[in-house]
């Protein structure tokens, strides 16, 4: 069986990182991008099953992202956004765009893979 694909978009490098050692280490096949543009050229080359969205980043944020995405055409990926901001409507904005869960930042690994469960990938 291949890994499942996960696509990591953070601006912070410690983000991705950390994020790249806890899906690695529950078998996960995770690439990275640095902000929107750069995982819309990544899920171009080859769609992931997952994407792991920040929300706040430089050059293209995860709702341009998320917009640019939910247009293409299927086979659509689960995204879920991280992102600090617990505000309403900052959340519901979010998933209007597309997202299919919302982790608050700093999360760990159990709240990550809980999400993820939630989503159907754990």
């Amino acid at each position: 069986m291949t890994a499942r694909t996960v696509l990591v978009v953070d601006d912070s490098g410690v983000v991705r990182k950390v994020a790249r050692r806890m899906l690695e280490k529950h078998g996960f096949a995770v690439r990275e991008a640095e902000d929107g543009r750069a995982a819309l050229a990544s899920c171009a080359e080859a769609r992931p099953d997952l994407i792991l969205l920040d929300r706040n980043m430089p050059v293209l944020d995860g709702i341009g992202f998320l917009k640019a995405l939910r247009a293409q055409p299927a086979p659509q990926p689960v995204v879920v956004m991280c992102t600090t901001e617990a505000a309403q409507d900052r959340i519901l904005e979010g998933l209007e765009a597309g997202a299919d869960e919302y982790v608050m930042k700093p999360f760990d690994e159990a709240i990550l893979m809980d999400k993820l469960a939630q989503v159907g990938f754990a």
